[in-house]
């Protein structure tokens, strides 16, 4: 598995869409140029241009087409790999991998409550969080493992999330497992990486830090 990463900056806005939007499609590039944030466009972008990226380096596949199965989720055609890309704040993921996956990283957000997603936890959940010395770390952790299996699993909003639980690392949706594994990017970010493979569990990832040309 290959964990490809970086930050999006506003004053880098500019030479960024200059330097990697002409890479990709008319619909593409006016899809990212819809965007009112300047955030959310260098983060769409950012991202595929991290997938492009990985996929022509470290496995050699330079022309990438990407479909769009019929849960929204979007796959690579003509090749066995899967992909899943997250972000949160100023961080940008791309996870690529040889069996289906699911990432999810959030910022660590000291102004969250977590009392406000208690309709959204198991009661289980809830006091095991509620419970916890740090509330904070226990909440974006119960959160981003649990959206990182909602998108290995790929039912988007049609699974919420207090329908499942998480417990050792593993859950059963549907009547297929799913295992999940938290992985560190930065210090400021929760993440996990999710899938229903079990060598997921025993793999180590390479997490490798993209730096953007401007």
């Amino acid at each position: 598995m290959i964990i490809l990463y970086t930050f999006i900056s506003e004053k880098e806005y500019q030479s960024i869409l200059d330097r990697y939007l002409s890479a990709f499609s008319q619909e593409i590039k006016q899809n990212i140029l819809r965007y009112r944030r300047w955030q959310d466009a260098l983060l769409s972008l950012l991202g595929k241009v991290l997938l492009q990226y990985g996929l022509k380096t470290y496995y050699n596949i330079p022309d990438a087409e990407i479909g769009i199965l019929p849960n929204k989720k979007p796959y690579l055609k003509g090749h066995n790999l899967h992909f899943n890309i997250s972000h949160s704040k100023d961080l940008v993921v791309c996870a690529i991998a040889d069996y289906p996956l699911g990432i999810d990283v959030e910022f660590s957000d000291s102004k969250v409550s977590y009392l406000d997603f208690t309709f959204q936890m198991t009661a289980d959940e809830f006091q095991e969080v509620h419970d916890s010395e740090d509330k904070i770390k226990s909440f974006f952790t119960y959160w981003t493992r649990k959206e990182a299996v909602i998108k290995a699993h790929g039912a988007g909003m049609m699974l919420p999330l207090e329908s499942f639980e998480v417990l050792n690392n593993e859950c059963v949706i549907e009547g297929e497992k799913f295992f999940t594994k938290e992985i560190f990017i930065h210090e400021d970010y929760h993440s996990y990486i999710a899938s229903s493979d079990q060598k997921m569990k025993e793999e180590i990832p390479l997490i490798t830090y993209f730096e953007v040309e401007i």
